[in-house]
């Protein structure tokens, strides 16, 4: 099971770094949207494709691999700080159940404490995710239709994506500096699971390991 696990994350991760190359036309992909899509080919790789997946489908697909891209590497960068924070013992104050178990009960060793939750509290983790997940998808117009990949606009109240308008002060070059730095990261971050995946799936994979 562990080496399932291994290898998918290896496979999402390999396709993280596909940059696609100028799309077909399409009338349902606007201008803006083609952009984004296009981002990504950044020195010292630049253009990586191996598996030619650029080639594969449509201008739509082009721009789902990106939204995924994006998705994947934003959900990395908070698991790898968050397996930070916890291996460094640092956690919430107060209790995390009903029956008074304390956030600093947990073991150090992030696996250690996910095992330690309780089926309810994962229950509740997984219902969020799919929460934000199913609300991801009812954003208009959709990626698949012309949508920018990765862009948030949360249908709650509020801003909560860019509440004192950072990002919204930013000129588009500067932007799309920005941009170019969240993929950046964001491989980094899932090339960075994929190697503490591949550390606890097989013992001695990795090495330098600084496992809890």
């Amino acid at each position: 099971m562990n080496r399932t696990i291994l290898a998918l994350a290896l496979l999402g991760v390999a396709s993280a770094f596909v940059t696609p190359a100028v799309p077909r036309a399409s009338v349902a992909i606007k201008s803006t949207a083609a952009e984004r899509v296009k981002e990504g080919a950044m020195p010292p790789v630049g253009y990586f494709d191996p598996w030619g997946l650029a080639d594969v489908g449509s201008p739509e697909t082009l721009a789902w691999y990106r939204a995924a891209e994006l998705k994947h590497g934003r959900v990395c960068m908070a698991a790898f700080v968050g397996f930070l924070v916890q291996s460094a013992g640092i956690h919430f104050p107060g209790a995390l159940d009903m029956s008074g178990t304390q956030f600093g009960d947990l073991p150090a060793d992030p696996a250690a404490a996910w095992a330690a939750l309780s089926d309810a509290g994962k229950l509740q983790i997984f219902g969020f995710i799919g929460f934000l997940e199913f609300h991801s998808e009812l954003r208009k117009p959709h990626v698949l239709k012309g949508g920018i990949p990765g862009k948030i606009d949360p249908m709650l109240p509020g801003n909560l994506w860019d509440p004192i308008g950072t990002v919204a002060r930013l000129s588009d070059e500067k932007k799309a500096v920005q941009r170019t730095k969240e993929l950046a990261n964001s491989r980094a971050a899932m090339m960075g699971m994929a190697g503490i995946a591949a550390a606890y799936a097989i013992p001695g994979s990795v090495p330098m390991q600084f496992l809890p």
